[in-house]
């Protein structure tokens, strides 16, 4: 029996018997049918009858026709057969049958009640339940496993940043730190590019070094980082600027371990009528990560209020 194709005929006959008894009208049954999601095209001819000539169709004869039509969809109509058995199964309001119907309204659900449980069509729409419930299940299993990875991946990040502070070896600090960054930009579904040199097509050999470039909402920002003991100054921020100005469209982000010069900020504001230039320190980053929140949603809001209120250098709450 192919029960993706049709109700058993005991369970479509049961059904024929007992929809009627507990609708009142033609209407009424028209109703119940439509309320289980079927839709108006397989209705609407018996409607029209309904409408017009009333004598010609009585409720048996909807409730049959319409069920006929359903199992002839197949697989198609799986959820709406589904959906009518739930509604019989579940009916218990009885005062609205006629007196003369109610007892065996009741009585005919009683049977279809214990039907539903043995017959292998209730059987597939219960599977398709349980296997709705499962895959539920195994979504928030996934989601609640992604969310844990991330907390660990975020949490190695930061013993990883926190270990360099005591790596007395400049470069190396440096190459470590830019592989640290790269890790959780990524974590946060920033497009990251690394680190990478650009060659003079003539031979002259390598006229760029460039710390990273990431996404940042659609737009690319040039990222250097710097961990020195001293303020940053102009000189040391100015070949960074040039990047990002010899380039169309793109922003600037600078990182320190230190703080910046009053004269690297005023020269960065100045800029700001030509590009996005935003400050960060160290010591922001690390916030963020001790508070666990989003890097993306940090730097997003530095850049906006760096142009929003042209100041390179703002301050941010990191929530």
């Amino acid at each position: 029996m192919d029960i993706t194709f049709h109700y058993p005929p005991e369970l479509f006959n049961l059904l024929v018997d007992t929809i009627p008894r507990l609708c009142r009208s033609k209407e009424d049954t028209v109703l119940f049918l439509r309320g289980a999601g079927i839709s108006s095209q397989l209705t609407a001819d018996l409607s029209e009858i309904i409408r017009t000539n009333r004598k010609e169709i009585d409720k048996f004869k909807i409730v049959r026709t319409v069920l006929t039509r359903l199992n002839e969809k197949g697989e198609v109509a799986l959820r709406e057969r589904r959906e009518i058995v739930k509604r019989v199964v579940e009916f218990d309001d009885f005062s609205h049958c006629w007196d003369n119907e109610r007892l065996k309204a009741q009585g005919l659900v009683c049977q279809i009640q214990k039907l539903v449980n043995v017959k292998d069509s209730f059987t597939r729409m219960k599977s398709e339940r349980d296997q709705e419930r499962k895959d539920h299940i195994a979504k928030k299993e996934r989601e609640l496993a992604e969310i844990l990875r991330k907390r660990e991946a975020i949490e190695s990040i930061k013993n990883e940043l926190y270990a360099l502070f005591g790596e007395e070896n400049p470069r190396a600090r440096g190459k470590k730190l830019e592989g640290i960054l790269n890790r959780w930009f990524a974590e946060a579904g920033i497009g990251v590019r690394k680190a990478f040199e650009v060659v003079d097509p003539d031979g002259a050999g390598i006229v760029e070094q460039v710390d990273g470039v990431i996404d940042l909402n659609g737009h690319l920002c040039f990222v250097e980082m710097k961990w020195w003991k001293d303020p940053v100054g102009v000189a040391e921020i100015s070949q960074h600027m040039m990047r990002v100005f010899l380039r169309a469209e793109t922003r600037a982000i600078l990182i320190s371990a230190s703080e910046y010069t009053e004269t690297a900020v005023a020269s960065c504001r100045q800029a700001l009528t030509q590009k996005a230039v935003t400050l960060c320190t160290l010591q922001e980053l690390v916030t963020v990560l001790e508070r666990q929140a989003n890097i993306a949603v940090f730097l997003s809001r530095k850049m906006h209020t760096t142009i929003i209120d042209k100041s390179p250098f703002p301050s941010v709450a990191i929530e």
